[in-house]
């Protein structure tokens, strides 16, 4: 049996950000949701460490995997922009990430 590809990654949020950034992605945008879908994400969690600010993000990806070419689609950056004030990101705002290589699984 083939197991799930997964990704698994850390961002920062910068602090006083928590309870808008949950409230921004109870909110995500119809039109995003299923671009990521599209895009072969099955499964999408983030996870927040209250103590450092630390988001742990984990997806599991069908065998139609895309989301390499989700940082080139404009909704993907329209996303990215609306989220900057809240978190620690690069030059393009997108999310500063760390890979998170998987050590275990059970």
């Amino acid at each position: 049996m083939e197991q799930d590809k997964i990704s698994a990654f850390r961002m920062q949020l910068k602090p006083g950000n928590e309870v808008e950034y949950k409230k921004r992605h109870d909110e995500i945008w119809p039109e995003l949701a299923q671009l990521l879908k599209d895009a072969g994400i099955r499964e999408y969690y983030i996870f927040l460490d209250e103590v450092t600010l630390a988001l742990f993000a984990f997806q599991k990806l069908g065998s139609n995997d895309q989301t390499a070419g989700l940082a080139s689609l404009p909704i993907m950056k329209k996303w990215w922009d609306y989220m900057a004030d809240l978190m620690e990101v690069n030059a393009d705002n997108s999310p500063q990430t760390v890979s998170c290589p998987e050590v275990f699984r059970l």
